[in-house]
């Protein structure tokens, strides 16, 4: 790696731990994963604003929602790092901010293979309430012809958080992606969680969700673009049954 690139990338990891200890001054929302698709090619040197938001309606509780913005940046072709700060809204109490995240995914392979395996981490600092959040597990992906297949693994954990079951739990997220043009792909998107990685839940308290999704990539002048991708997923959210609008957008440059 140029020494440029170690100062950036030593710069972009100060912020990050500058943004974790400005934040530890709640209610955890459910995990950003669960709506959205970890994909781990990034642009090296391209840096990315990153705005996410997903609303779930379900069945017996009132609608619940989430949005998210961020600051990204590909340090190399296989390293992509992230801080974003994610909100809760409930009717009850409005829109707070509940946690700060650093997430970084590493592909460790990049060609070699019919298939891609990278490593996602995602350190989640609550504002709300005591403790923090750790996330991490491989993230797969490979191409058939136009289809783009992935299937990525999460294990999650609370740490230092009072009265709450911080067991390591398990969760998947899964999609198929067809392109087409540009600024037109689609395809389907899957997630859900199972409970305790080493004793999952019975099949009725489970969570899955699925459904279909949109996505495109609009290049701008002097190579910037924006791009988006969005899904309607029907199933179960914590537990309930629930239908789930997901939306993210980015503006890289």
């Amino acid at each position: 790696m140029q020494r440029t690139q170690l100062l950036v990338a030593a710069k972009a990891v100060a912020m990050a731990l500058v943004f974790l200890v400005g934040a530890l001054a709640g209610r955890r929302a459910d995990a950003a994963t669960g709506y959205y698709l970890v994909s781990v090619y990034s642009a090296e040197n391209e840096i990315s604003v990153d705005y996410k938001y997903w609303n779930a309606k379900r069945n017996g509780a009132a609608p619940l929602g989430s949005p998210e913005i961020g600051i990204g940046y590909g340090v190399t072709s296989r390293w992509y790092t992230e801080v974003y700060g994610t909100y809760t809204q409930t009717a009850a109490q409005g829109t707070q901010f509940s946690s700060l995240n650093w997430q970084n995914d590493v592909l460790l392979t990049q060609g070699q293979y019919w298939f891609d395996l990278a490593i996602h981490t995602n350190i989640e600092q609550y504002t709300r309430r005591d403790g923090y959040g750790l996330e991490w597990g491989p993230v797969f992906q490979t191409e058939v012809w136009r289809t783009q297949l992935n299937a990525n693994v999460f294990l999650q954990r609370d740490y230092r958080t009072a009265g709450s079951n911080n067991a390591t739990q398990l969760v998947y997220q899964w999609q198929v992606r067809q392109h087409w043009k540009p600024l037109l792909n689609f395809g389907l998107q899957g997630f859900g969680e199972l409970g305790r990685w080493d004793n999952w839940n019975s099949t009725a308290t489970q969570s899955h969700r699925a459904g279909p999704a949109l996505f495109g990539t609009w290049h701008l002048e002097n190579g910037h673009k924006l791009l988006y991708e969005t899904a309607y997923l029907i199933g179960k959210n914590s537990g309930r049954s629930a239908k789930s609008f997901t939306m993210r957008v980015q503006y890289a440059f």
